[in-house]
């Protein structure tokens, strides 16, 4: 199968996103722009054992080495980050390093955050290996950790040199994982592609088969539709926001039931649905889109209801720390069609409360 090759367009901070089989171990065509003599790849006790001898052979014939860190998403903190400049610091690691995230989102953010930070910004590239991470947070430059008092509320815009999506590491993704990625591909149809939406629908069996030529093209796909409005909207001023369907109410989840519980894209899902909710009681959105929707994520494995010991008073506190918050106001984003959204900071508060209080209530399984 034929890799893949698209550009975020971003003036003199663009850079290339590949796509395919067999990238970690075919190097050469997207490792060529990198000519940092020190290298520091960054992952986690879950990827390691499977992908990291292939990234340090990548890189043979430079200065390089490996940083293990303990997974999942209780780590992503600022404490975890600490360990990687107290690395790039013991090492003598000088401004024309790079660094490399070998994992999920949980290691591109966290790796990301450390290169914007050290010595006011070194070079990293994104190596994801979940398909949350190659369909949505490798992709962007968004950086950052967690709070205990709320999700990413601490990080900065800093965009890699390149991203490597090889689909090969989707092969020992668990099924679990594969379930939550794509929840941010849905996301994708439902804000900018009606069709594609629409093509999810027939094709999903497919995916969750993880039938090469459907996953290639559903992250190429995703992966378009985020580099146009990145390009767009960098610092997400405007338009950007849009990417942020159903995380206001995720981010929530993930917060109240503890970091790691629920997966992030669980969470999305979750929220999405609710986010589509609201949009019908609004009257802009079809309560057809709503189950087809609610219908979609189900077949995804995905949950279609929210964590029973959130209750819509300690969803309205946790939302409140969102960073989409200004002057005060909540601004949310909402569906005005299938194919598009909008953001909205005067969604009536009957009408969310509705939402929050009467959506369904449910246990996790986390199977």
């Amino acid at each position: 199968m034929k890799s893949r090759c698209l550009t975020v367009p971003l003036g003199d901070q663009a850079y290339p996103i590949h796509m395919g089989s067999g990238l970690l171990s075919d190097p050469e065509g997207w490792q060529k722009p990198l000519i940092n003599p020190q290298i520091l790849v960054v992952t986690n006790t879950i990827v390691a054992p499977l992908y990291l001898s292939k990234m340090t052979n990548a890189f043979a014939g430079r200065d390089v080495a490996s940083l293990i860190l303990p997974d999942g998403e209780a780590h992503k903190t600022l404490t975890t980050a600490g360990q990687i400049w107290d690395f790039l610091l013991e090492h003598r690691y000088a401004r024309d390093c790079a660094l490399v995230a070998l994992g999920g989102g949980v290691i591109g953010d966290l790796t990301g955050f450390a290169a914007a930070c050290y010595q006011r910004g070194v070079d990293f590239v994104q190596i994801p290996t979940t398909l949350l991470a190659q369909v949505d947070s490798s992709v962007g430059g968004k950086t950052g950790v967690n709070h205990r008092l709320g999700k990413n509320m601490i990080g900065a815009f800093h965009q890699p040199r390149c991203v490597v999506a090889d689909t090969d590491t989707l092969t020992s993704l668990p099924a679990r994982e594969l379930r939550a990625g794509l929840a941010e591909v849905i996301k994708y149809g439902l804000i900018a592609d009606r069709e594609f939406f629409v093509w999810l629908e027939d094709h999903l069996d497919e995916l969750l088969a993880r039938q090469p030529s459907a996953l290639i093209h559903a992250i190429a796909t995703s992966c378009r539709i985020k580099a146009d409005i990145v390009g767009a909207d960098e610092r997400e001023t405007g338009v950007r926001a849009l990417l942020n369907l159903g995380h206001t109410f995720g981010h929530a989840i993930e917060t109240g039931a503890g970091y790691g519980v629920w997966l992030h894209g669980e969470a999305v899902a979750a929220g999405m649905l609710m986010a589509a909710d609201l949009s019908c009681r609004m009257g802009q959105f079809d309560q057809q889109y709503v189950d087809r929707l609610r219908k979609l994520l189900a077949r995804a494995g995905l949950p279609v209801f929210a964590p029973k010991a959130l209750d819509a008073q300690r969803f309205v506190e946790l939302m409140g720390m969102d960073k989409k918050v200004k002057a005060g106001r909540l601004r949310l984003i909402v569906m005005r069609g299938l194919g598009a959204a909008e953001v909205r900071g005067d969604v009536p508060e009957s009408l969310l409360h509705a939402t929050l209080a009467e959506f369904p209530r449910g246990e996790h399984n986390h199977g």
